[in-house]
């Protein structure tokens, strides 16, 4: 089994940069098509496929058992959602609502819930139990199963699933094994990589690690990109930000008198999620429950005693401005917390479709 690489760990050189840019949802929705069709699944609000969709790609379905998820995706996608449990969905469903044979689906993406597995949770002692996810309960730790499961009914050209880091490291580990060993028994030429989010153009310090495969019988590699040489601070993310009114302050809560000790860049000793991040670097990662409430630990403001405002999150996640989020403050940010950043998705679609598929789609020379 190929062994996992990490990628965007190391600092490249510092070079000149261009100014930091969002496209909007008008220059998505405008990007010329590069002619390869996907299937999204565990698609939340639509982070991944709006990512997708800036790298030229067309995604024909998508999946999202969380309806208030569904109802942001519903916003901004012009693509229909099955709303089932996804242990439920057959990859024959798929491929009849398709109108594909198994074999001939370009690229198969998903993002299965991964609080099971994060480092900043109870890990292995939630594993097995059905317990609250967002706005519904259900067991996750053995979605990526399901996915598989998909997978091997599907047989797409190539796939990529991503997930946390914590998927890869202490006892989770022995699940990521045998992920990767049904994967590549599925007939995939499959490796691993953990990517971290600021290095492909998202102001923000996200490490996840990305899955992807190759079918065999193509020959090729898994293609992942490239760390940039840069980095855009949150300073450069809230260029031109209008000023906001909807503010969530923490007085009066318990991390209001520990975060006016903190200075930029510093994180809490007593709460450990309580950062203050420095204006001048990417934002620590942003977790969904940062925004349940104003009291809750997390990661705040470079100034004063509050919480990000939802324009300023969707700049950190690298979401388009007009981007619509349904729901209040707290289901907002859990959108935002969830979300694989559309850019970094575009940056590893990117790879995928300049590395595998386009490859596979080139005339072969005659010998």
């Amino acid at each position: 089994m190929t062994n996992l690489k990490l990628r965007g760990r190391r600092r490249p050189a510092q070079v000149e940069k261009p100014p930091f840019r969002l496209p909007s949802m008008a220059d998505v929705r405008a990007t010329t098509p590069n002619g390869f069709k996907v299937v999204s699944t565990f698609s939340g609000c639509g982070g991944s496929c709006l990512g997708l969709r800036m790298a030229g790609f067309e995604v024909v379905w998508a999946s999202e058992f969380v309806e208030a998820a569904r109802e942001t995706y519903s916003r901004n996608h012009g693509t229909p959602v099955d709303p089932r449990d996804i242990r439920t969905v057959q990859p024959e469903e798929i491929l009849e609502a398709i109108g594909m044979e198994p074999g001939e689906l370009d690229l198969f993406e998903g993002s299965p819930p991964c609080s099971a597995f994060s480092l900043a949770g109870k890990r292995e002692k939630k594993w097995g139990e059905v317990s609250q996810y967002s706005d519904t309960e259900q067991r996750s730790d053995d979605l990526f199963f399901e996915y598989v499961r998909l997978v091997e009914g599907i047989r797409p050209k190539a796939f990529v699933a991503e997930n946390v880091r914590g998927l890869t490291v202490g006892k989770a580990k022995g699940y990521f094994i045998e992920i990767m060993e049904r994967l590549e028994s599925a007939g995939y030429l499959v490796e691993a990589q953990v990517l971290d989010a600021q290095w492909l153009g998202v102001p923000q310090r996200r490490a996840r690690v990305i899955i992807q495969g190759v079918r065999r019988d193509l020959h090729l590699r898994p293609a992942f990109p490239k760390p940039m040489q840069h980095r855009y601070s949150i300073r450069e993310a809230f260029e031109g930000l209008p000023r906001e009114t909807d503010l969530v302050s923490i007085e009066g809560y318990a991390i209001a008198r520990e975060a006016s000790k903190l200075l930029p860049g510093e994180q809490s000793s007593k709460y450990l999620n309580l950062i203050r991040p420095s204006w001048d670097e990417p934002c620590p990662t942003v977790t969904q429950l940062g925004g349940s409430n104003p009291g809750v630990a997390s990661v705040i403001h470079p100034e004063g005693k509050r919480k990000f405002t939802i324009a300023e999150l969707k700049r950190i996640c690298a979401f388009p401005d007009d981007f619509e989020l349904t729901g209040d403050y707290s289901q907002r940010w859990e959108r935002l917390g969830r979300a694989v950043p559309p850019v970094m998705m575009a940056a590893v679609a990117g790879a995928v479709r300049d590395g595998v598929l386009r490859r596979i789609a080139e005339p072969r020379a005659v010998p």
